[in-house]
């Protein structure tokens, strides 16, 4: 996102970022899938047996289940993507109004802040929930050749109402230290390097516009560092999301201590990196969709004049 955005309608922020996400999670949900089961993969301490790769992993999937299997999920994202984005971008732009100086720019530090808010931000309203059910369907392996095995979770809204009624409110929020963690270091890094990288560009053409396919690039590359720095807090995520249930005995960070212990007992400390490899590929090209979309939309919806004339002071 350039860092002198005159779109200020929250309109224009709230619709360009839900169809930039949709179109990214289109893309880029089968990735996610099969990252998910690789983080849920387990192995039996000292026996030696290596953890399936992600072709592997997906080959798998779409041999025993099918290629839909592939989209499990993606209701909850779908459903979730709109508020996700909207809140995202708005956020992060109304955060920035903070650090803004009088001539418009805006300082590395300050724009690394305004990410971190926005994620956290994202987070706690509609990531947490969201995933919680995203992730109980994705963990389901129900064959495709036996019709009568009915999984528990069939779409997101019955996922929902299931998880909701067997285990209450509070389950949608499980993980939410870990995922407001990650959220915010994935906005952090991901808003600065795009938006540092977007200025070189726009001084190198000397024009506010940068050809889509530079977007894309420089999508590409900021989406890409978030799962580098944050893989171990994702992989702990998904195990504790995937739990069912809660034991009254164990706080939060007991929880968290508990899952990780046991991971590098059993499966040693490259476990924290499992599913790496497809995040990356999701979520770099994810912010590369994303990006570009955004900008597209921003573009076209800053040329209809009954968005424009309730630009906001």
């Amino acid at each position: 996102m350039p860092p002198k955005n005159k779109n200020k309608n929250p309109v224009i922020h709230f619709v360009s970022g839900g169809v930039a996400g949709l179109s990214e999670a289109l893309c880029c949900h089968p990735l996610d899938t099969i990252k998910v089961r690789m983080q849920l993969y387990r192995r039996a301490a000292g026996s030696g047996v290596k953890p399936p790769g992600f072709i592997t992993t997906g080959a798998g999937i779409f041999r025993n289940e099918g290629f839909i299997a592939l989209y499990k999920g993606l209701g909850a994202v779908c459903i979730g993507i709109v508020p996700k984005m909207a809140i995202r971008f708005s956020s992060f732009e109304y955060y920035k109004t903070f650090f803004t100086k009088s001539d418009g720019s805006i300082s590395t530090a300050a724009t690394f802040v305004s990410g971190l808010a926005a994620g956290v931000t994202e987070a706690v309203a509609v990531v947490n929930p969201m995933e919680v059910v995203k992730i109980r369907m994705q963990a389901q392996s129900n064959s495709a050749t036996d019709p009568t095995a009915l999984p528990k979770y069939r779409n997101a809204i019955q996922a929902a109402y299931v998880i909701g009624k067997e285990e209450g409110f509070k389950a949608f929020y499980k993980g939410v230290s870990l995922t407001a963690l990650r959220q915010a270091t994935n906005q952090g890094v991901n808003f600065t390097v795009y938006s540092k990288l977007r200025v070189k560009l726009q001084e190198y053409h000397q024009s506010d516009n940068v050809p889509g396919w530079q977007t894309s690039g420089i999508g590409l590359i900021s989406g890409g560092l978030g799962p580098l720095c944050n893989a171990p807090i994702d992989v702990i995520k998904t195990r504790l999301q995937k739990e069912i249930g809660f034991d009254p005995k164990e706080n939060s960070v007991k929880r968290i201590t508990r899952i990780g212990t046991k991971l590098i007992q059993e499966e040693g400390v490259r476990a924290f990196y499992k599913g790496v490899t497809p995040r990356i590929m999701r979520v770099a090209p994810g912010q590369a969709v994303t990006f570009t979309v955004y900008e597209f939309m921003q573009n076209a919806l800053g040329k209809v004049s009954f968005l424009n004339s309730k630009k906001l002071d």
